[in-house]
């Protein structure tokens, strides 16, 4: 992967130094890391740029907006190089803090780390809504201008600023920030030029004074947060090959999870259209039941299970105030049920694709894959004899009650996995995972010696799988399809082999891997569906069906072909080790929102079930 970018600098005028004024290159960029601490997060772009951050929450007001105005009018916090040449980016290995170093013309140039405190701190993890900001000058004289400009309500206003001697207090109507530095004030607040020679700490955050000095505070927070991201990653049963990609994406899911409540956001952006020029942008930073449990499987295959344990205490929330009714798809991360969707008129939007929408509609969706989805996130609790806390009877009673919802709901038409907002069938993944649902409460009544409740939950599990293989198979084009009684592809059918109904060398499965790359693979990428949605026909491919697409083919015996699709999808992410929600076929550019959970996801998924076993070299 690169990790360098060269931007060209506007002129050589050494009377005013040459930032860029008027030509800034622009915020709309996937190229981003992220650093956070599981109570916020913080998108930084290769020159150093932080351009969007919401607080006190994922889903809150972003103080950085930028990624979504990328205008001069865009909220961003800089620190600008006079005479930029080029910079280079990366993670400390096996950690989330960020390294940017910009250098100039010259040869000189600084260094910016990044990181959102955690570590433990008198028996709990200590993960303060505060960004910490270290820079220092590598040689010579660099001369640097910062630019701190965080804005309240999406953009509209401008924080009331107050001073002090090494502080700086950005008050606004609902929040108020706090800036601590040891950097010059003055230079700070008039955004003057000015010659780096020793370094300095940022750190913003509440209002509150620090209880010992700044830079001892800063340096401690660095050490003790390199320190727990390298002890959690050194837990992971990772495999033997890709490991630094598989450490990465499974940084980047914990990073996902606001452990206050137990929630699992899809994405940490909203309104990152899924291509461009087509209106297709939503807000996921919500946690979908569907998304939370592929996260919460992709961490337990690396035997890090503390994200289930958080997470079911999200979903238990979720199963008694269900009482075995209607579930949404999504919720907020603090439970809340209504996300109603609005337009944001004011921002132009990611590199100027409108529209900008805070919420989601699809919360007022009839999605019956939720479902299985959540019998999914909760089996392995019954199993698990290393978990604090295992379920028992009290847990599997709530869980019948979605079982029962489950097996009423499951040939009833519905939006469907992809949220279709016109159209309503009997879609083959939500019958799927009603399946699933019977199935593993059958295989949980076993566990817990309900030998009766388990024949019952068997029984429901046959007649709908029965079904699905029955009703969901198409003559005419020799494929699954993505409906009952249907004709139109659809990816998610790929799922029959991973939830177990079907065996991979079946070979109506394999006639259906076959059609699925014939009619929706662009090269190694393949798209969702082929039928035009409410939207038209999808233009790039979905992150995660190219996964699934993957995991077929290993399956069928087709691991050749596999891992070069995989080491395609390796190289599709950007310069340290991310992915978005979809990828353009033709251009390889990263489009949807960012960073998607799904996406991390597939590559933990794949490199399980591809790499060689440790067996073969020790």
């Amino acid at each position: 992967m690169n990790t360098s970018t060269s931007i060209d600098t506007a002129s050589n005028d050494t009377s005013t130094g040459n930032f860029n004024d008027g030509q800034r290159p622009s915020t709309s960029t996937l190229d981003l890391g992220v650093v956070g601490n599981c109570s916020y997060s913080a998108l930084i772009d290769k020159l150093g740029r932080v351009v969007w951050c919401c607080l006190p929450r994922f889903d809150g007001d972003p103080v950085f907006n930028a990624l979504l105005d990328p205008d001069e009018s865009g909220s961003l916090w800089s620190f600008e190089l006079e005479n930029f040449s080029h910079s280079e980016q990366w993670y400390e290995p096996n950690t989330a803090v960020l390294k940017t170093r910009l250098f100039d013309t010259l040869g000189q140039g600084i260094e910016i780390t990044d990181f959102a405190p955690r570590f433990p701190s008198r028996g709990r993890y200590f993960r303060p809504l505060m960004l910490v900001r270290r820079i220092q000058p590598l040689n010579g004289s660099p001369r640097v201008r910062i630019r701190l400009r965080p804005r309240y309500d999406w953009g509209r206003e401008q924080p009331v600023i107050t001073r002090g001697s090494n502080h700086v207090r950005y008050v606004g109507t609902s929040m108020t920030l706090r800036l601590n530095t040891d950097a010059p004030i003055s230079y700070l607040l008039d955004e003057t030029a000015f010659v780096l020679i020793r370094p300095y700490d940022f750190l913003l955050g509440p209002d509150e004074t620090l209880s010992s000095g700044m830079a001892d505070v800063a340096r401690n927070f660095e050490q003790e947060t390199l320190s727990y991201w390298r002890q959690w990653s050194r837990s992971l049963a990772t495999p033997l090959e890709w490991q630094a990609a598989v450490i990465r994406a499974a940084i980047t899911l914990k990073l996902s999870l606001y452990e206050d409540t137990g929630a699992i956001v899809a994405a940490m952006t909203t309104s990152v259209p899924e291509a461009p020029g087509s209106a297709r942008n939503w807000d996921y930073r919500y946690c979908w039941l569907r998304d939370a449990f592929f996260v919460v499987r992709a961490l337990n295959s690396l035997s890090e299970l503390g994200t289930m344990e958080d997470y079911l205490r999200w979903l238990t929330n979720i199963l008694v105030r269900s009482a075995g009714g209607h579930v949404q798809p999504l919720y907020g991360i603090g439970l809340e049920e209504a996300l109603p969707e609005q337009i944001l008129d004011h921002l132009p939007g990611f590199r100027h694709h409108a529209p900008v929408r805070v919420g989601n509609q699809a919360y007022e969706h009839f999605q019956h894959d939720v479902y299985g989805n959540i019998v999914l996130g909760a089996a392995q609790a019954f199993h698990d004899l290393r978990l604090r806390n295992r379920a028992g009877i009290e847990h599997f009673q709530h869980l019948e009650a979605v079982g029962e919802r489950a097996f009423d709901m499951y040939d009833r038409p519905d939006a469907g996995m992809w949220e279709l907002r016109t159209r309503s069938r009997i879609h083959t993944s939500s019958a799927l995972m009603s399946w699933a649902a019977c199935d593993r409460l059958a295989k949980i009544a076993v566990r817990l010696e309900l030998h009766e409740r388990a024949l019952v939950w068997q029984e429901r599990a046959t007649l709908i799988g029965e079904r699905i293989l029955k009703e969901a198979w198409n003559e005419e084009r020799q494929t699954y399809a993505e409906s009952f009684g249907g004709r139109d592809l659809d990816a998610s059918v790929l799922l029959m082999v991973e939830v177990g109904l079907i065996a991979p060398t079946d070979k109506r499965f394999i006639a259906t891997v076959d059609a699925l790359e014939k009619y929706l693979c662009d090269g190694p990428y393949m798209r969702r569906y082929e039928a035009p949605d409410d939207f038209g026909r999808p233009e790039t491919a979905f992150n995660i069906c190219t996964f699934w697409r993957i995991d077929a083919l290993a399956r069928i015996g087709r691991k050749e072909q596999a891992r070069e699709i995989f080491e395609a999808m390796l190289a599709a992410r950007n310069h340290v080790g991310l992915l978005s929600e979809d990828t353009h076929p033709v251009t390889g550019e990263m489009w949807g929102n960012f960073p998607q959970t799904y996406s991390m996801v597939g590559i933990i998924n794949c490199a399980m079930r591809l790499s060689a076993s440790w067996e073969s070299v020790i």
